[in-house]
């Protein structure tokens, strides 16, 4: 019997720290996506394989810059503490938090007025925003446009007018933008209480192609149309005297 016990204390901390890890919501800053008392369960397996967080997600990252230090943290029993090392009980030590990720490297999330939420130029439709909240606040640091340097993202609660996210750090030491190294997975379920029960996937606004286009790319596009037109152009030119000498515009039969 204590060969099992250990066997299975052993299975359950690398379950914790390699696979799935459970965690409480202890707040109301993802209503009513997540409640407070929730229990969600979140993929730690992923990232270990090189996958960054996506926008749509939402994650659980390590405080990245002081967020949670006016916080009180409910001091553990040591029942509670033995648990939630071995991964069966959410850590009540760890300082985490969970957000939703609306934007990645390279894309520029802006908010004016109520909204709606956009990300490079695009607008999103987000049914899960809080009832009676608007996806933009009307407040100092509800009013932005950033754009999220790489390796980091932008994170938002869906209870937009009862979360302090990205939005109200941008003077931390990264400017609000939460570092890809502290995102500690993806919550994937409710898992507790029963009622609550739920998959977290991510929603379908977000599978328009809301990718930032890249400056050589928009070069590009913006080159081809000049070199045709150049090329048509020469080519009124050169038979000018032929086609379009009776117009009285010279070229303007094939430049145009």
């Amino acid at each position: 019997m204590p060969l099992l016990i250990g066997i299975a204390l052993v299975l359950a901390l690398l379950i914790k720290t390699f696979l799935v890890q459970a965690f409480s919501i202890p707040s109301d800053s993802m209503q009513h996506t997540l409640e407070q008392g929730d229990r969600v369960l979140v993929d730690k397996l992923t990232p270990w394989f090189g996958s960054e967080p996506e926008r749509g997600e939402v994650v659980v990252f390590h405080d990245p810059a002081d967020w949670l230090a006016n916080e009180p943290i409910a001091e553990p029993n040591p029942a509670q503490r033995v648990l939630g090392w071995i991964g069966l009980m959410p850590s009540a030590n760890e300082k985490d938090l969970i957000k939703r990720v609306v934007g990645v490297g390279g894309d520029t999330i802006e908010c004016k007025g109520t909204g709606p939420l956009k990300v490079n130029g695009k607008a999103l439709d987000e049914p899960y925003v809080y009832a009676g909240n608007t996806p933009c606040t009307v407040d100092e640091g509800g009013q932005f446009k950033v754009t999220v340097p790489t390796g980091k993202i932008w994170v938002m609660g869906d209870h937009r007018q009862n979360s302090l996210d990205s939005r109200y750090h941008q003077e931390d030491k990264n400017q609000g933008f939460v570092p890809v190294d502290n995102v500690v997975g993806r919550a994937i379920v409710v898992a507790w209480p029963p009622t609550r029960w739920n998959t977290l996937p991510i929603p379908d606004t977000f599978d328009q192609n809301l990718s930032a286009a890249a400056p050589g790319a928009l070069g590009l596009v913006g080159a081809v149309p000049l070199v045709l037109w150049r090329r048509r152009r020469a080519v009124g030119r050169t038979t000018a005297p032929v086609t379009v000498g009776n117009s009285g515009v010279p070229g303007s039969g094939t430049a145009g």
